[in-house]
């Protein structure tokens, strides 16, 4: 692509604006249109150029479609880089800044409220990919007299049973209905050693070296950012730590979007391996655990790795 190509494309202001947002997040097209306030069509066709000259990748997820900024090293994207950074004192920066902020926190809002509205019946509420099957390939993986840190923890199932012969279990969960559930669960089954603490599993609030374990049941799916939260527990575990994620398979069924509040519809074998590994862990490993027999017939997928 010519010199002179590249710059016409960053010629467009808009153009300019979509590329400065998501070169900070992955975002679709609705939220584009929330945060730049103009018509899907008229972003289609901007994004549509992006992503033939190859400024911009997209992700399908479900019948979703999201966008990210996509850089390779290439003298091309020195020429994009440069653009952007030059354009941050532009008439639109703050106002971008501001809706971006506020769709990433309605994200989060969205799946907490969910979880809250449930806390109290969660037990009976049925989530895809809680199984006894699958919650027993879970355990078999433990070790007992550990500190156990549970990510995104709900109302605490399967750390209730931690507890019965761990050294300590954190339980961390963004929703504050859950955690005062939790809570209250924890003192009637008189489990000194379980400690329910408000927090978001992309920034957990933990030290560094602090657990031997870290879990994520049926919640990784609900992090904005995987990555980050797979980051965080890598952080928290000791050196020779283990993670160990249970999470659902790719699926397409779009309704958990609505019901569950999930963010991701899943997680490709090959993609959670690929997390897992680029996190910095070791021995990564991941396989089908569960299969259900009912539509959507869920799959729920184990992986584990261990901090080096």
């Amino acid at each position: 692509m010519k010199t002179t190509e590249i710059l016409q494309v960053l010629s467009d202001s808009t153009r300019l604006r979509i590329l400065r947002l998501l070169g900070q997040e992955e975002l679709s097209v609705a939220e584009l249109q929330e945060i730049l306030e103009m018509g899907q069509s008229r972003i289609s066709s901007h994004l549509s150029l992006l992503r033939r000259n190859e400024m911009v990748q997209d992700r399908k997820d479900g019948k979703k479609t999201f966008y990210v900024l996509s850089l390779d090293g290439s003298p091309k994207f020195d020429l994009v880089r440069l653009a952007l950074q030059e354009d941050t004192d532009d008439e639109f920066w703050e106002s971008d800044q501001s809706a971006l902020v506020r769709i990433v926190e309605s994200r989060r809002r969205e799946s907490e409220k969910y979880f809250d509205e449930v806390a109290e019946r969660l037990g009976k509420h049925y989530v895809p990919g809680r199984s006894w099957e699958s919650m027993g390939h879970f355990l078999l993986r433990l070790v007992p007299e550990i500190t156990i840190a549970d990510l995104g923890a709900g109302e605490g199932t399967l750390s209730q049973l931690l507890a019965e012969r761990a050294r300590k279990v954190f339980c961390i969960d963004s929703s504050r209905s859950m955690v005062r559930l939790g809570t209250s669960l924890a003192k009637k089954k008189s489990l000194s050693n379980l400690e329910y603490i408000e927090g978001d599993i992309e920034k957990v609030p933990l030290p560094a070296k602090k657990v031997d374990l870290a879990l994520m049941s049926q919640s990784l799916h609900h992090a904005i950012h995987p990555e980050k939260a797979l980051s965080e527990a890598f952080r928290i575990l000791k050196p020779g730590g283990q993670l160990v994620v249970l999470d659902l398979k790719k699926h397409h069924f779009e309704k958990a979007r609505e019901l569950y509040k999930d963010h991701w519809l899943g997680f490709g074998e090959n993609d959670l391996y690929r997390m897992i590994r680029e996190t910095g862990f070791k021995r990564a490993k991941v396989e089908i655990v569960s299969k259900e027999s009912k539509e959507p017939y869920f799959e729920t997928i184990l992986g584990v790795g261990e901090r080096p």
